[in-house]
């Protein structure tokens, strides 16, 4: 039997040669496209035999059997020529007017990929062990499937591309809490490389989905948007892999639309994201809200949005950091209309190391169901499990680190983890939402002997650097 992960791992160590390649954010997205035609490829050849009019929505020269699916086909400067020239332009301009999404998907992902490899022979290879996966095999997907899983999470320590992808721990357990089912509507306005998508479609299947119809059903309330390339193409793959047909996702800005334009038939049950923090929007996007929300903070234009998306009576959970919980002017008056239009009944507390190496601000998960005001939120402090200083890439937050919380969702009482405010005192202090566990006193920082001594080093190597430029200074 094939090992599909040595098949990736060569896959990777083929592309290191390429000189045109350079770091892992390319070599993902250079691995994705062709992923991501192969899976396009196999799925049309399966629709082929199943439909007897069915017609696929890349032009037959550019569909993957054709030139990529003979291992001792065309190679060296005639595939790179075919691939820069031909294949390229070709999906970018895919006839869009008929309203097949498909061709609308496949057009979307290729206006914002890039091919990177400048060698037709090394390409060749990378096609050659790509051919070895049949995603038309499920045990091939699901295998693959894992292993896309590994490299999706590459991305957090590929430059700035750590905010498209949430630790699986965390999307799987809140979409656990928040519990989607067949027919509801689920929507992640920024879903990256679609984690909390596939967490839905997983909880869906398992309890809900026993048919075809089913799995219609299910394709078809799925949705997602995503404005950056790169995640926009890895999503559209990953959801492919968990056997939607058509990923119904739109390769858009959300914050880019009119907010009172979204009405009654945009409305979602369910909404499920980590939308990106601590960037400033693109320039004139604010003028879209209305006047007295207006700010260029994307954290909180995520949640006015995320709000108005939610039916009477729709669910929520979302990531936000620590800094979209404070602040007076227009963050208190999105925070009071949000308090005032939902009840935010749960905010987990996280340690500030859960999304390292991306990112180190303190975050948290919050519970809100819209249509009723909140009266008091309870407050869970998520602590790091027994001699480990902080989340890091080799040990990621684990998913049964959350089981004690989930004990205690449906019995809620006060403890040394577990804390509730009233509405009252919130709103006396500005909506200010950063309520700290009374139950635990400020400790001061300890460090040990190692520790103390490698900062007392850098303080004299910082004296030494300051006094030297000074003497210059003074000497000149």
């Amino acid at each position: 039997m094939k090992n599909i992960g040595n098949i990736v791992k060569t896959l990777q160590d083929i592309m290191r040669k390429d000189q045109g390649v350079s770091g892992d954010a390319q070599r993902i997205e250079q691995l994705g496209w062709m992923i991501t035609l192969k899976i396009l490829d196999d799925k049309d050849q399966e629709l082929e035999v199943i439909q007897d009019d069915y017609q696929s929505a890349i032009p037959t020269e550019l569909q993957w059997r054709n030139w990529a699916g003979d291992n001792e086909g065309i190679t060296g400067d005639e595939l790179q020529a075919f691939v820069d020239q031909k294949l390229f332009p070709g999906l970018v301009n895919l006839n869009v007017s008929t309203g097949n999404k498909r061709a609308r998907l496949i057009r979307d992902v290729f206006e914002g990929t890039n091919n990177y490899m400048k060698n037709g022979t090394i390409i060749r290879q990378v096609i050659n062990q790509i051919n070895q996966i049949d995603f038309n095999a499920s045990e091939d997907r699901h295998l693959f499937g894992d292993i896309y899983e590994s490299i999706l999470k590459g991305l957090q320590s590929a430059g700035n591309y750590g905010e498209f992808y949430t630790p699986r721990a965390i999307t799987e357990f809140m979409t656990e809490i928040i519990n989607p089912r067949l027919g509801e509507k689920v929507l992640d306005p920024a879903c990256g490389t679609g984690g909390f998508l596939t967490s839905a479609i997983e909880n869906i299947r398992e309890q809900d989905v026993k048919s075809v119809n089913d799995l219609k059903i299910l394709e078809n309330t799925i949705c997602g948007k995503e404005f950056k390339p790169l995640p926009f193409m890895l999503c559209a793959t990953n959801l492919i892999l968990h056997d939607i047909e058509i990923p119904n996702i739109e390769y858009t800005d959300s914050l880019n639309r009119e907010y009172t334009s979204i009405g009654a038939k945009d409305r979602v049950d369910v909404i499920l994201a980590n939308p990106p923090f601590g960037a400033s929007v693109t320039d004139g996007v604010e003028t879209n809200y209305p006047l007295n929300y207006r700010t260029t903070e994307s954290a909180d234009l995520f949640l006015l949005l995320m709000i108005r998306y939610l039916k009477e009576g729709g669910r929520a959970a979302i990531v936000l950091p620590d800094g979209s919980l404070t602040g007076d002017g227009v963050k208190a008056r999105i925070r009071q209309h949000w308090l005032e239009s939902c009840n935010l009944h749960t905010i987990v507390r996280l340690p500030n190391s859960v999304f390292r190496p991306y990112a180190s601000v303190a975050t948290n998960l919050l519970f809100f169901t819209k249509g009723k005001p909140t009266k008091e939120i309870w407050y869970w402090e998520h602590q790091l499990p027994e001699n480990i200083k902080g989340y890091s890439k080799t040990k990621p937050i684990q998913k049964r680190e959350f089981d004690t919380l989930k004990k205690w969702w449906t019995n809620r009482i006060e403890n040394e983890k577990a804390w509730k405010a009233p509405l009252k005192t919130i709103a006396e202090n500005g909506y200010n939402l950063d309520i700290k566990n009374p139950h635990i006193e400020e400790e001061e920082q300890s460090y040990t002997s190692t520790e103390l001594l490698d900062m007392l080093q850098k303080s004299f190597q910082k004296s030494d650097e300051l006094l030297a430029k000074l003497q210059q200074e003074l000497g000149e």
